[in-house]
């Protein structure tokens, strides 16, 4: 072998090769020594596979070579780096005494090959020897408790770092940082380890503005991001595509806006990454044009390019567009994946075209080989529950070839409250109890369907249930964009907003505007046995109204479009008076439930009412 070919040439006859582990009890005469340590490191370097690895330890050893940290720290690295993390561990298991190179090098090796509980472990018998942790040593067991959520040690680590005084050193401070943003509920954290930074460079303000949007925090990662510009700190690909998700979850134009402008005013390059960050931005703040126009200028497209788009017209509802882009890809020659079989489904499903995505979803598996996921699943039920084909629906859960979850169950329910077939409605429910006894949608769902077809007590009986197990329901809320500043309006809870008393009289005169044109409140949607009048005002408390009543407040008429964020689906009152509200106000009203876009121009949607 190569490898083996440049070592040093031995003075006598050349021993057999041997593995490490039998070399020290093998009474093989061991040649003189003649080689250096500086030969052997380059030679382990050079080593593409571990079996050159494991030669080159064996020739170390029967060459009678001094065993030194340097060699074994080497060895450690390179077989870690090689997937052999079993072996790395046995080559410092057998060397004596360990000194902080070897520890590092094995901890970071471990971390490197997933093994975090492991680095944990050999971190404390670092502790408990003569070793001491360096600025090396705490970037890697800072990712290790990032990965298993530890809470407590993640504190402790803080504390021990803080006294041994590598605070300072920029690789820990982002280390540090990071593992606060991973850890759920340690946001604060977080911030005060990176304002307490002296310095900050490209890689802290990324690991911040990617944190705060991973863990739901938009506005806060939008907030460094302005910070960020603001001192002079030139962002990164991956700051600006953090930068533009946090955009794209919160329906955040105007910021995205000025983004792409910053793209653009400093030569950003379009490739895959930054392009595919803006057409997911433009598609999902509602204006789906300019995403299709950057969706073209993007020369370098992945599949992951192709997908966004591809879901972007299925949102939207734009179902030929959607095919369209499609066979456009396969024509790039770029073979479909699970991911753009979902959004060819969404689209089918959204278009009310069942038998073109049944047979979409065949030629997945047979044409593609790709195996459906439960999320494939759960769109053919909702395909053929929304087309009121629900038999068949249950029909095709019941022979599903995996064990459907709460989604699919949750999927087919909606679909019998929509056509009001409570049978089936009851059995999806009593799936959805077996699956998770304290899952709040399973009560809200069976609740929901007493309610509709009149069975008050049935549904009070459901709710009692949930408040007797302490299961809640959390709360619908929407998000709206005035003037650069995204604005969360909660579901009932109008009191405690500065404009409160506006929002209301707004509301008041939307509702009655609408009245005089026809709109009859949906009361049908509160449910809940309680006179009519205080249902009417019940779905005032809606979120999406009050965002569109503060929106109208805030914003001048015959304006851009106002668009709304929610996180539940829109009830049907909610969407027959976004179609009025247009009307009234002239304005397109761009909401963006959990489902899909509704865009009310004029008083009619997208969606033709079939959502």
């Amino acid at each position: 072998m190569k490898t083996l070919a440049a070592l040093p040439k031995q003075t006598s006859a050349p021993a057999k090769l041997i593995s490490p582990s039998t070399a020290a009890r093998t009474p093989t005469r061991i040649a003189p020594a003649v080689s250096t340590e500086s030969q052997f490191v380059p030679l382990i370097h050079a080593s593409k596979v571990v079996l050159h690895l494991r030669q080159i330890h064996a020739q170390i050893l029967l060459q009678g070579f001094s065993w030194s940290s340097l060699l074994a720290t080497q060895l450690v690295s390179a077989s870690s780096l090689r997937n052999a993390i079993d072996y790395s561990i046995s080559v410092f298991s057998q060397y004596h005494p360990k000194n902080v190179f070897l520890f590092n090098a094995l901890i970071r090796g471990l971390v490197k090959n997933a093994r975090f509980e492991v680095a944990l472990s050999h971190f404390v018998l670092m502790l408990r020897s003569d070793a001491r942790p360096d600025r090396m040593t705490y970037p890697f067991v800072l990712k290790s408790t990032a990965q298993l959520f530890l809470r407590r040690l993640a504190g402790e680590l803080h504390c021990m770092i803080f006294k041994t005084g590598v605070e300072l050193d920029s690789f820990v401070e982002v280390s540090l940082a990071d593992m606060y943003v991973k850890i759920a509920g340690l946001l604060d954290k977080a911030k005060a380890a990176f304002d307490q930074m002296p310095e900050k460079n490209v890689v802290t303000w990324t690991t911040m503005v990617n944190g705060f949007s991973q863990n739901g925090d938009n506005e806060k990662a939008l907030s460094v991001f302005s910070r960020m510009l603001e001192e002079n700190v030139r962002p990164n690909d991956f700051t600006v595509v953090s930068a533009l998700s946090a955009c794209a979850k919160i329906g955040a134009v105007e910021a995205g806006l000025r983004i792409h402008k910053y793209i653009k005013d400093n030569r950003f390059r379009l490739n895959a990454a930054i392009g595919t960050a803006l057409v997911d931005m433009y598609a999902k703040c509602g204006n789906i044009e300019s995403a299709s126009q950057v969706f073209s200028e993007t020369k370098e497209r992945d599949i992951l390019t192709w997908s966004v788009m591809i879901w972007g017209w299925a949102l939207h509802g734009r179902f030929q567009q959607a095919v369209q882009c499609s066979k456009q890809m396969l024509r790039s020659g770029i073979k479909p994946d699970e991911v753009v079989f979902l959004a060819l489904l969404t689209a089918c499903t959204h278009a009310g075209q069942v038998d073109l995505g049944l047979n979409i979803f065949d030629s997945m598996r047979l044409d593609y080989q790709i195996d459906p996921s439960m999320k494939h699943y759960s769109l053919i039920v909702d395909l053929l529950g929304r087309a009121g084909r629900l038999n068949e629906a249950l029909k095709f859960i019941e022979e599903m070839p995996i064990n459907p979850d709460l989604v699919i169950w949750g999927t087919l329910f909606c679909a019998c409250r929509a056509h009001k077939n409570v049978e089936i409605a009851e059995f999806a429910v009593t799936k959805l109890l077996e699956l998770e006894p304290k899952h709040p949608g399973s009560y809200v769902f069976l609740s929901n369907a007493y309610a509709a077809v009149g069975r008050w007590e049935d549904a009070e009986r459901v709710r009692s249930s949930m408040q007797d197990k302490g299961v809640g329901k959390g709360p619908g809320w929407s998000h709206v964009e005035v003037d650069g500043q995204v604005h969360r309006f909660v579901a009932g809870d109008n009191a405690h907003h500065k404009d409160a008393n506006e929002i209301h009289q707004k509301l008041e005169e939307i509702m009655s505007g609408a009245r005089k044109q026809g709109y009859m409140p949906g009361t049908e949607w509160v449910l809940h046995n309680i006179e009519e009048e205080e249902k009417e005002d019940a779905l005032g408390s809606h979120s999406e109204k009050l965002a569109l009543a503060f929106a109208l407040i805030q914003t001048s008429p015959k304006t851009a479009p106002i668009r709304i964020v929610k996180n539940l689906r829109i009830c049907g009152d909610c969407h027959s008076l976004m179609k009025y509200a247009s009307i009234m106000s002239q304005r397109e009203i761009i909401v963006r439930d959990i489902k899909r876009f509704h865009h009310f121009k004029d008083g009619t949607c997208s969606c033709g009412d079939y959502w």
